[in-house]
Protein backbone atom coordinates (compact mmCIF):
# COMPACT_ATOMS: atom_id res chain seq x y z
CA UNK A 1 0.00 0.00 0.00
CA UNK A 2 1.54 3.26 -0.89
CA UNK A 3 2.38 5.86 1.87
CA UNK A 4 0.14 8.63 2.55
CA UNK A 5 0.59 12.26 0.59
CA UNK A 6 -0.12 15.20 3.05
CA UNK A 7 -0.17 18.75 2.29
CA UNK A 8 0.74 21.22 5.48
CA UNK A 9 -0.20 24.94 4.44
CA UNK A 10 0.75 27.46 7.26
CA UNK A 11 2.38 30.65 6.81
CA UNK A 12 4.37 29.99 9.82
CA UNK A 13 7.60 28.08 9.08
CA UNK A 14 8.30 26.19 12.16
CA UNK A 15 4.70 25.36 12.52
CA UNK A 16 5.25 23.50 9.33
CA UNK A 17 8.34 21.91 10.12
CA UNK A 18 6.80 20.48 13.75
CA UNK A 19 3.81 19.59 11.74
CA UNK A 20 6.07 17.56 8.98
CA UNK A 21 7.63 15.78 12.05
CA UNK A 22 4.34 14.78 13.50
CA UNK A 23 2.79 13.76 10.22
CA UNK A 24 5.87 12.11 9.10
CA UNK A 25 5.05 8.85 10.79
CA UNK A 26 1.44 8.78 8.63
CA UNK A 27 3.08 9.75 5.31
CA UNK A 28 5.01 11.99 2.88
CA UNK A 29 4.98 15.08 3.76
CA UNK A 30 4.52 18.70 1.79
CA UNK A 31 4.80 21.69 2.53
CA UNK A 32 3.23 25.24 0.96
CA UNK A 33 3.99 29.03 2.80
CA UNK A 34 0.43 30.19 2.03
CA UNK A 35 -3.00 29.39 -0.05
CA UNK A 36 -0.97 30.42 -3.30
CA UNK A 37 1.71 28.17 -2.54
CA UNK A 38 -1.17 25.00 -1.91
CA UNK A 39 -2.72 26.41 -5.21
CA UNK A 40 -0.04 25.42 -6.90
CA UNK A 41 0.80 22.21 -5.34
CA UNK A 42 -2.58 21.00 -6.05
CA UNK A 43 -2.58 21.88 -9.32
CA UNK A 44 1.45 20.43 -10.38
CA UNK A 45 1.97 17.47 -8.09
CA UNK A 46 -1.35 15.68 -8.62
CA UNK A 47 -3.96 14.37 -5.44
CA UNK A 48 -3.03 14.83 -1.55
CA UNK A 49 -4.76 12.25 1.16
CA UNK A 50 -4.86 14.66 3.53
CA UNK A 51 -4.22 18.78 3.66
CA UNK A 52 -3.92 20.36 6.96
CA UNK A 53 -4.16 24.37 6.72
CA UNK A 54 -3.43 27.28 8.86
CA UNK A 55 -7.01 29.28 9.18
CA UNK A 56 -5.38 32.86 9.33
CA UNK A 57 -2.35 33.94 7.25
CA UNK A 58 -1.09 37.44 6.35
CA UNK A 59 -2.22 36.57 2.84
CA UNK A 60 -5.85 38.52 2.09
CA UNK A 61 -6.43 34.14 1.25
CA UNK A 62 -7.29 32.10 4.32
CA UNK A 63 -7.71 28.88 4.70
CA UNK A 64 -11.20 28.74 4.19
CA UNK A 65 -9.98 29.42 0.28
CA UNK A 66 -7.75 26.69 0.78
CA UNK A 67 -10.77 24.14 2.15
CA UNK A 68 -12.58 25.59 -0.89
CA UNK A 69 -10.33 24.72 -3.42
CA UNK A 70 -9.70 21.22 -2.00
CA UNK A 71 -13.40 20.55 -1.98
CA UNK A 72 -13.35 21.65 -5.29
CA UNK A 73 -10.27 19.53 -6.86
CA UNK A 74 -10.06 16.62 -4.30
CA UNK A 75 -13.80 16.35 -3.21
CA UNK A 76 -13.12 13.39 -1.27
CA UNK A 77 -9.79 14.32 0.54
CA UNK A 78 -10.01 15.61 4.37
CA UNK A 79 -8.66 19.05 5.70
CA UNK A 80 -8.17 19.97 9.03
CA UNK A 81 -8.09 23.28 10.17
CA UNK A 82 -6.03 24.49 12.06
CA UNK A 83 -7.03 28.09 13.86
CA UNK A 84 -5.94 30.20 17.28
CA UNK A 85 -8.25 30.00 20.40
CA UNK A 86 -9.58 33.97 19.19
CA UNK A 87 -10.93 32.29 16.00
CA UNK A 88 -13.20 29.90 17.12
CA UNK A 89 -16.20 31.01 15.16
CA UNK A 90 -14.49 30.78 11.89
CA UNK A 91 -13.14 27.08 12.56
CA UNK A 92 -17.04 26.11 12.92
CA UNK A 93 -17.46 27.29 9.74
CA UNK A 94 -15.03 25.64 8.15
CA UNK A 95 -16.62 22.75 9.34
CA UNK A 96 -19.97 23.73 8.01
CA UNK A 97 -18.05 24.13 4.62
CA UNK A 98 -16.68 20.51 4.64
CA UNK A 99 -13.78 20.90 6.72
CA UNK A 100 -13.05 17.07 8.22
CA UNK A 101 -12.35 18.89 11.65
CA UNK A 102 -10.29 21.86 13.71
CA UNK A 103 -7.94 21.82 16.28
CA UNK A 104 -6.64 25.01 18.31
CA UNK A 105 -3.60 26.66 18.58
CA UNK A 106 -1.05 25.50 20.30
CA UNK A 107 -2.28 22.29 19.59
CA UNK A 108 -0.87 19.20 21.09
CA UNK A 109 0.95 16.81 19.16
CA UNK A 110 -0.87 13.81 19.86
CA UNK A 111 -4.16 15.64 19.30
CA UNK A 112 -3.03 16.24 15.84
CA UNK A 113 -1.92 12.72 15.22
CA UNK A 114 -5.13 10.90 16.43
CA UNK A 115 -6.83 13.53 14.03
CA UNK A 116 -4.58 13.09 11.18
CA UNK A 117 -4.91 9.00 11.39
CA UNK A 118 -9.10 9.33 11.73
CA UNK A 119 -9.13 11.65 8.59
CA UNK A 120 -6.89 9.00 6.58
CA UNK A 121 -8.92 6.27 7.67
CA UNK A 122 -12.20 8.19 6.26
CA UNK A 123 -10.43 8.67 3.07
CA UNK A 124 -9.47 4.86 2.82
CA UNK A 125 -13.20 4.17 3.86
CA UNK A 126 -14.37 6.63 1.26
CA UNK A 127 -11.83 4.59 -1.55
CA UNK A 128 -13.40 1.42 -0.34
CA UNK A 129 -16.74 2.25 -0.63
CA UNK A 130 -16.26 3.38 -4.19
CA UNK A 131 -14.47 0.68 -5.27
CA UNK A 132 -17.26 -1.82 -3.23
CA UNK A 133 -19.48 0.39 -5.63
CA UNK A 134 -17.98 -0.17 -9.25
CA UNK A 135 -17.50 -4.36 -8.02
CA UNK A 136 -21.51 -4.34 -7.55
CA UNK A 137 -22.03 -2.11 -10.61
CA UNK A 138 -19.61 -4.80 -12.73
CA UNK A 139 -21.46 -7.38 -11.61
CA UNK A 140 -17.88 -9.13 -9.37
CA UNK A 141 -17.37 -12.26 -8.16
CA UNK A 142 -17.19 -12.17 -4.21
CA UNK A 143 -15.29 -14.52 -2.46
CA UNK A 144 -11.61 -16.03 -1.83
CA UNK A 145 -12.38 -19.63 -0.79
CA UNK A 146 -10.42 -22.33 -2.82
CA UNK A 147 -13.50 -22.94 -4.49
CA UNK A 148 -14.13 -19.97 -6.23
CA UNK A 149 -10.67 -18.73 -6.44
CA UNK A 150 -10.83 -21.85 -9.05
CA UNK A 151 -13.59 -20.30 -10.85
CA UNK A 152 -11.67 -17.15 -10.80
CA UNK A 153 -8.66 -19.38 -12.98
CA UNK A 154 -11.45 -21.03 -15.11
CA UNK A 155 -13.01 -17.39 -15.84
CA UNK A 156 -9.92 -15.89 -16.82
CA UNK A 157 -8.70 -18.72 -18.99
CA UNK A 158 -11.90 -18.88 -21.03
CA UNK A 159 -12.84 -15.27 -21.29
CA UNK A 160 -9.96 -15.20 -23.20
CA UNK A 161 -11.33 -17.25 -25.74
CA UNK A 162 -15.16 -17.29 -27.65
CA UNK A 163 -15.58 -20.93 -27.74
CA UNK A 164 -19.15 -22.02 -26.13
CA UNK A 165 -19.30 -22.26 -22.20
CA UNK A 166 -21.75 -24.57 -20.16
CA UNK A 167 -21.99 -22.90 -16.45
CA UNK A 168 -23.59 -25.43 -13.74
CA UNK A 169 -24.33 -25.05 -10.59
CA UNK A 170 -27.57 -24.88 -8.01
CA UNK A 171 -30.19 -22.51 -8.57
CA UNK A 172 -28.90 -18.91 -7.06
CA UNK A 173 -24.74 -19.64 -7.21
CA UNK A 174 -24.14 -16.67 -9.47
CA UNK A 175 -24.49 -18.06 -13.01
CA UNK A 176 -25.75 -15.37 -14.80
CA UNK A 177 -23.26 -12.86 -13.17
CA UNK A 178 -20.32 -15.38 -14.15
CA UNK A 179 -21.60 -15.06 -17.59
CA UNK A 180 -21.61 -11.50 -17.46
CA UNK A 181 -17.86 -11.75 -16.07
CA UNK A 182 -16.94 -13.57 -19.02
CA UNK A 183 -18.34 -11.47 -21.53
CA UNK A 184 -17.04 -7.86 -19.89
CA UNK A 185 -13.22 -9.76 -20.24
CA UNK A 186 -13.92 -11.18 -23.37
CA UNK A 187 -12.77 -9.88 -27.02
CA UNK A 188 -16.84 -9.51 -27.73
CA UNK A 189 -16.74 -7.00 -24.49
CA UNK A 190 -18.06 -4.08 -26.83
CA UNK A 191 -20.59 -6.26 -27.97
CA UNK A 192 -24.27 -6.71 -26.56
CA UNK A 193 -24.71 -9.40 -23.99
CA UNK A 194 -28.12 -11.11 -24.10
CA UNK A 195 -29.54 -12.89 -21.50
CA UNK A 196 -32.36 -15.36 -21.83
CA UNK A 197 -34.44 -17.42 -19.25
CA UNK A 198 -35.07 -20.72 -21.30
CA UNK A 199 -37.11 -21.97 -18.27
CA UNK A 200 -39.34 -18.75 -18.38
CA UNK A 201 -40.40 -18.84 -22.44
CA UNK A 202 -42.98 -21.20 -23.48
CA UNK A 203 -42.06 -24.12 -25.72
CA UNK A 204 -44.42 -22.73 -28.57
CA UNK A 205 -42.50 -19.22 -28.60
CA UNK A 206 -38.75 -20.78 -27.70
CA UNK A 207 -37.98 -20.95 -31.53
CA UNK A 208 -39.33 -17.14 -32.39
CA UNK A 209 -37.69 -15.50 -29.74
CA UNK A 210 -34.23 -17.33 -29.97
CA UNK A 211 -34.41 -17.13 -34.35
CA UNK A 212 -36.70 -14.00 -35.03
CA UNK A 213 -39.95 -14.57 -37.61
CA UNK A 214 -41.51 -13.19 -40.45
CA UNK A 215 -44.81 -11.02 -40.39
CA UNK A 216 -47.69 -13.53 -40.90
CA UNK A 217 -45.76 -16.56 -40.02
CA UNK A 218 -48.06 -17.46 -36.79
CA UNK A 219 -51.30 -16.05 -35.21
CA UNK A 220 -50.62 -12.75 -33.82
CA UNK A 221 -47.03 -12.29 -35.84
CA UNK A 222 -48.01 -8.26 -36.92
CA UNK A 223 -44.93 -7.54 -38.21
CA UNK A 224 -41.15 -9.11 -38.26
CA UNK A 225 -38.88 -9.71 -35.72
CA UNK A 226 -35.40 -10.00 -35.28
CA UNK A 227 -34.13 -13.00 -32.64
CA UNK A 228 -32.15 -12.73 -29.29
CA UNK A 229 -29.17 -14.54 -31.73
CA UNK A 230 -29.04 -11.58 -34.30
CA UNK A 231 -29.72 -9.00 -31.05
CA UNK A 232 -26.33 -10.70 -29.89
CA UNK A 233 -24.18 -10.42 -32.72
CA UNK A 234 -21.08 -9.86 -32.31
CA UNK A 235 -21.54 -10.53 -28.75
CA UNK A 236 -22.50 -12.98 -26.03
CA UNK A 237 -26.13 -15.11 -25.38
CA UNK A 238 -26.61 -16.40 -22.16
CA UNK A 239 -28.83 -19.31 -22.56
CA UNK A 240 -29.81 -19.77 -18.54
CA UNK A 241 -31.76 -22.78 -17.65
CA UNK A 242 -30.46 -24.68 -21.40
CA UNK A 243 -31.95 -28.10 -20.07
CA UNK A 244 -36.00 -26.47 -20.68
CA UNK A 245 -35.11 -26.45 -24.06
CA UNK A 246 -37.74 -28.82 -26.21
CA UNK A 247 -36.09 -31.08 -28.88
CA UNK A 248 -37.05 -29.13 -32.12
CA UNK A 249 -35.04 -25.92 -30.62
CA UNK A 250 -32.56 -28.19 -29.52
CA UNK A 251 -31.68 -29.69 -33.34
CA UNK A 252 -32.03 -25.77 -34.10
CA UNK A 253 -29.66 -24.54 -31.85
CA UNK A 254 -27.03 -27.45 -32.82
CA UNK A 255 -27.43 -26.20 -36.53
CA UNK A 256 -27.13 -22.50 -35.03
CA UNK A 257 -23.46 -23.14 -33.17
CA UNK A 258 -22.39 -25.75 -36.40
CA UNK A 259 -23.05 -23.28 -39.41
CA UNK A 260 -22.88 -20.06 -37.60
CA UNK A 261 -26.36 -19.47 -39.14
CA UNK A 262 -29.97 -19.14 -38.03
CA UNK A 263 -33.30 -19.23 -39.83
CA UNK A 264 -36.04 -16.80 -38.92
CA UNK A 265 -39.45 -18.74 -38.38
CA UNK A 266 -41.67 -18.41 -41.48
CA UNK A 267 -38.23 -17.53 -44.30
CA UNK A 268 -36.55 -20.04 -46.18
CA UNK A 269 -33.38 -17.87 -46.37
CA UNK A 270 -30.84 -17.99 -43.85
CA UNK A 271 -29.10 -15.29 -41.72
CA UNK A 272 -24.98 -15.55 -40.48
CA UNK A 273 -24.44 -14.07 -37.20
CA UNK A 274 -21.55 -14.38 -34.97
CA UNK A 275 -22.37 -15.06 -31.31
CA UNK A 276 -20.43 -16.39 -28.58
CA UNK A 277 -23.22 -18.79 -26.68
CA UNK A 278 -22.96 -19.28 -22.96
CA UNK A 279 -25.20 -21.87 -21.47
CA UNK A 280 -26.20 -22.57 -17.80
CA UNK A 281 -28.51 -25.31 -16.26
CA UNK A 282 -28.69 -26.67 -12.47
CA UNK A 283 -29.78 -29.80 -14.29
CA UNK A 284 -27.52 -32.83 -14.62
CA UNK A 285 -27.25 -33.16 -18.81
CA UNK A 286 -25.62 -35.83 -18.86
CA UNK A 287 -28.27 -37.50 -17.06
CA UNK A 288 -30.92 -36.03 -19.33
CA UNK A 289 -28.83 -37.44 -22.28
CA UNK A 290 -29.00 -41.03 -20.96
CA UNK A 291 -32.75 -40.50 -20.55
CA UNK A 292 -33.09 -39.44 -24.17
CA UNK A 293 -34.29 -35.71 -22.97
CA UNK A 294 -31.10 -33.56 -24.59
CA UNK A 295 -29.06 -34.26 -27.50
CA UNK A 296 -25.87 -35.65 -26.96
CA UNK A 297 -24.03 -33.64 -29.81
CA UNK A 298 -25.58 -30.13 -28.45
CA UNK A 299 -24.21 -31.24 -25.44
CA UNK A 300 -20.46 -31.81 -27.02
CA UNK A 301 -21.08 -28.33 -28.63
CA UNK A 302 -22.67 -26.14 -25.56
CA UNK A 303 -19.39 -28.41 -23.03
CA UNK A 304 -16.27 -27.36 -24.77
CA UNK A 305 -15.38 -25.03 -21.49
CA UNK A 306 -17.40 -26.49 -17.95
CA UNK A 307 -17.52 -24.10 -15.39
CA UNK A 308 -18.85 -25.42 -12.58
CA UNK A 309 -19.98 -22.89 -9.64
CA UNK A 310 -20.04 -24.93 -6.16
CA UNK A 311 -22.92 -24.45 -3.82
CA UNK A 312 -22.58 -21.81 -0.95
CA UNK A 313 -22.75 -24.30 2.21
CA UNK A 314 -19.49 -25.83 0.56
CA UNK A 315 -17.54 -22.55 0.54
CA UNK A 316 -18.76 -20.92 4.18
CA UNK A 317 -15.45 -18.83 4.25
CA UNK A 318 -17.30 -16.61 1.83
CA UNK A 319 -20.50 -15.92 3.37
CA UNK A 320 -19.04 -12.78 5.68
CA UNK A 321 -17.46 -11.30 2.61
CA UNK A 322 -21.07 -11.36 0.62
CA UNK A 323 -23.07 -10.35 3.46
CA UNK A 324 -21.15 -7.37 4.14
CA UNK A 325 -20.94 -6.97 0.19
CA UNK A 326 -25.16 -7.35 0.22
CA UNK A 327 -25.35 -5.26 3.35
CA UNK A 328 -23.44 -1.92 1.34
CA UNK A 329 -25.16 -2.93 -1.70
CA UNK A 330 -28.77 -2.63 -0.28
CA UNK A 331 -27.51 0.41 2.52
CA UNK A 332 -29.51 3.30 2.98
CA UNK A 333 -27.74 6.86 3.44
CA UNK A 334 -24.33 5.67 2.79
CA UNK A 335 -23.16 4.26 5.29
CA UNK A 336 -22.92 -0.05 5.36
CA UNK A 337 -25.12 -1.32 8.47
CA UNK A 338 -23.10 -3.33 10.96
CA UNK A 339 -23.59 -7.31 11.43
CA UNK A 340 -22.89 -8.40 14.64
CA UNK A 341 -20.40 -11.04 15.33
CA UNK A 342 -23.42 -13.24 16.40
CA UNK A 343 -25.51 -13.10 13.46
CA UNK A 344 -22.61 -13.27 11.32
CA UNK A 345 -21.98 -16.81 12.94
CA UNK A 346 -25.51 -17.67 12.67
CA UNK A 347 -25.61 -16.98 8.91
CA UNK A 348 -22.22 -18.99 8.18
CA UNK A 349 -23.67 -21.91 10.11
CA UNK A 350 -26.89 -21.41 7.68
CA UNK A 351 -26.63 -24.17 4.78
CA UNK A 352 -28.31 -21.61 2.33
CA UNK A 353 -30.49 -24.48 -0.19
CA UNK A 354 -30.83 -21.04 -2.46
CA UNK A 355 -27.21 -19.77 -1.98
CA UNK A 356 -26.22 -16.35 -2.98
CA UNK A 357 -29.43 -15.36 -4.26
CA UNK A 358 -31.12 -16.26 -1.01
CA UNK A 359 -28.33 -15.25 1.02
CA UNK A 360 -28.96 -11.55 -0.85
CA UNK A 361 -32.52 -11.80 -0.22
CA UNK A 362 -32.49 -12.29 4.00
CA UNK A 363 -29.81 -9.54 4.01
CA UNK A 364 -32.19 -7.16 1.48
CA UNK A 365 -35.06 -8.22 3.72
CA UNK A 366 -33.76 -7.70 7.12
CA UNK A 367 -31.94 -3.97 6.19
CA UNK A 368 -35.87 -2.96 4.77
CA UNK A 369 -37.23 -3.81 8.38
CA UNK A 370 -34.09 -2.61 10.31
CA UNK A 371 -34.17 0.97 11.28
CA UNK A 372 -30.81 0.99 13.57
CA UNK A 373 -27.99 0.02 11.08
CA UNK A 374 -27.39 -2.68 13.48
CA UNK A 375 -27.99 -6.43 12.22
CA UNK A 376 -28.11 -9.03 14.70
CA UNK A 377 -29.40 -12.77 14.97
CA UNK A 378 -33.50 -10.93 15.63
CA UNK A 379 -33.11 -9.29 12.20
CA UNK A 380 -32.99 -12.70 10.60
CA UNK A 381 -36.17 -15.73 10.03
CA UNK A 382 -35.78 -19.18 11.39
CA UNK A 383 -33.71 -21.32 11.09
CA UNK A 384 -30.92 -19.01 10.19
CA UNK A 385 -31.54 -16.44 13.14
CA UNK A 386 -33.68 -16.31 15.98
CA UNK A 387 -36.41 -13.28 16.14
CA UNK A 388 -39.70 -15.97 16.91
CA UNK A 389 -37.97 -17.45 20.13
CA UNK A 390 -36.59 -14.51 21.61
CA UNK A 391 -39.53 -12.44 21.10
CA UNK A 392 -41.47 -14.66 22.76
CA UNK A 393 -39.79 -15.81 25.88
CA UNK A 394 -36.29 -13.30 26.15
CA UNK A 395 -37.66 -10.20 24.80
CA UNK A 396 -35.95 -8.81 27.88
CA UNK A 397 -32.31 -9.84 26.14
CA UNK A 398 -33.16 -7.42 23.61
CA UNK A 399 -31.51 -4.12 23.56
CA UNK A 400 -33.53 -0.76 23.41
CA UNK A 401 -34.38 0.87 20.45
CA UNK A 402 -32.33 3.72 22.09
CA UNK A 403 -29.66 1.55 22.78
CA UNK A 404 -29.51 0.54 18.87
CA UNK A 405 -29.73 3.77 18.15
CA UNK A 406 -27.21 4.89 19.62
CA UNK A 407 -24.85 2.20 18.81
CA UNK A 408 -25.88 2.59 15.03
CA UNK A 409 -24.64 6.24 15.76
CA UNK A 410 -21.84 5.84 16.87
CA UNK A 411 -21.08 3.53 13.81
CA UNK A 412 -21.78 6.03 11.46
CA UNK A 413 -19.57 8.51 13.53
CA UNK A 414 -16.42 6.32 13.55
CA UNK A 415 -17.28 5.71 9.45
CA UNK A 416 -17.01 8.88 9.28
CA UNK A 417 -13.59 9.77 11.47
CA UNK A 418 -15.57 11.54 14.20
CA UNK A 419 -16.80 14.14 11.92
CA UNK A 420 -20.20 15.35 13.88
CA UNK A 421 -21.34 17.50 10.76
CA UNK A 422 -20.71 14.77 8.52
CA UNK A 423 -22.20 11.84 10.60
CA UNK A 424 -25.52 13.99 11.26
CA UNK A 425 -25.73 15.04 7.74
CA UNK A 426 -25.77 10.67 6.83
CA UNK A 427 -28.32 10.18 9.65
CA UNK A 428 -31.05 12.91 8.75
CA UNK A 429 -30.60 14.31 12.04
CA UNK A 430 -29.54 18.28 13.33
CA UNK A 431 -26.24 17.89 15.35
CA UNK A 432 -28.24 18.79 18.99
CA UNK A 433 -30.10 15.32 18.14
CA UNK A 434 -26.55 13.80 17.09
CA UNK A 435 -25.87 14.48 20.85
CA UNK A 436 -28.74 13.11 22.28
CA UNK A 437 -28.90 9.59 20.71
CA UNK A 438 -24.64 9.64 21.64
CA UNK A 439 -25.53 10.99 25.05
CA UNK A 440 -24.91 7.46 26.62
CA UNK A 441 -20.89 7.42 25.43
CA UNK A 442 -21.25 11.35 26.52
CA UNK A 443 -17.98 10.88 28.31
CA UNK A 444 -16.06 9.88 25.67
CA UNK A 445 -16.52 12.69 23.63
Amino acid sequence: MSRARILVVDDDPHARELLERLLGMLGEVHQAADPEEASARLAEEGPFDLVLTDMAMPNPADGLMVLQEVRTRLPDTPVIVVTAFSNIEGALDSIQQGAFDYLAKPFDGDAIVRVAKRALEQKRLVEENRSLRKQVERGAMVGRSPALLEVYKQVARAAATTVPVLITGETGTGKEMVARVLHRRSPRASGSFIPVDCGAIAESLMESELFGHARGSFTGATGARRGVFEEAHGGTLFLDEIGDVGPKVQAQLLRALQEGEIRRVGESTTVKVDVRVVAATNKDLKARVAEGLFREDLLYRLDVVHLHLPPLRERREDIPALAEHFAALHARGGVAPVVTAEAMTRLTAYDWPGNVRQLENVVARALALNVTGVLGPQDFPEPIGDAPKRLSGLAGDLPSLAELSRRYAAHVLQHVGGNKSEAARLLDVDRKTLYKLLEVQGSAE
